[in-house]
């Protein structure tokens, strides 16, 4: 089974193929707020660089936020009107969940502005604590691996292997019965999204 997985809900773009267990090929870059004229370059370079064509793909597998507003809704968009199109299986992921990438014990801190993050807790890939929105000031790392914008918290900063998050993560992509229903899982107010 061949999986194309895309991830723009934070500050990178990540667009991978996975066939069965492997990582075939990905793109991930950090792109902050320029997803949105990035991602079809980065599709196309990923396929032509993969020497795969984008009809032989039988699933993809979307990160559904928490995070950037529209991030979120890139390749959430993306996905629904390639699954209708080409009627293959569309499955969504948690993007807390995704960045823990299956690891043991991983605090996942996300920037959620006006002093808040977006927080999740799991240990492997069972959550210990689900995805949420907290005040900075109220966040205890205890001894967990932290995760992404650890500064927040005064831990430092680590970066994601993604496409190996989506592959370690599999297990637990959620398969989406009927693609007009995937919706962004925003944990906050769209308003909110301005401040």
């Amino acid at each position: 089974m061949l999986s194309l997985c895309i991830d723009t809900a934070y500050k990178y773009l990540t667009v991978c193929l996975i066939k069965d267990e492997e990582i075939v090929g990905y793109i991930s870059n950090e792109c902050f707020k320029r997803q949105s004229e990035e991602v079809f370059v980065a599709l196309e370079e990923l396929f032509k660089k993969s020497n795969i064509d984008r009809r032989d793909i039988d699933s993809i597998c979307v990160s559904v936020g928490p995070g950037s507003y529209t991030g979120v809704r890139i390749a959430i968009t993306i996905a629904k009107v390639y699954c209708s199109i080409s009627n293959i299986d569309l499955y969504k992921i948690s993007t807390l969940r995704l960045y823990a990438g299956g690891n043991k014990n991983t605090m996942v801190v996300m920037d959620a502005r006006a002093k808040r993050a977006y927080v999740a807790v799991y240990d492997e890939n069972k959550c210990l604590l689900k995805d949420q929105v907290q005040e900075i000031e109220n966040i205890d790392p205890k001894d967990f691996d932290v995760v992404l914008d650890g500064n927040l918290i005064g831990k430092q900063d680590k970066t994601i292997d993604i496409p190996l998050a989506f592959l370690k993560t599999k297990e637990v992509w959620e398969k989406i019965e009927n693609v007009d229903f995937l919706i962004p899982e925003y944990l906050k107010e769209s308003n909110e999204y301005y401040r």
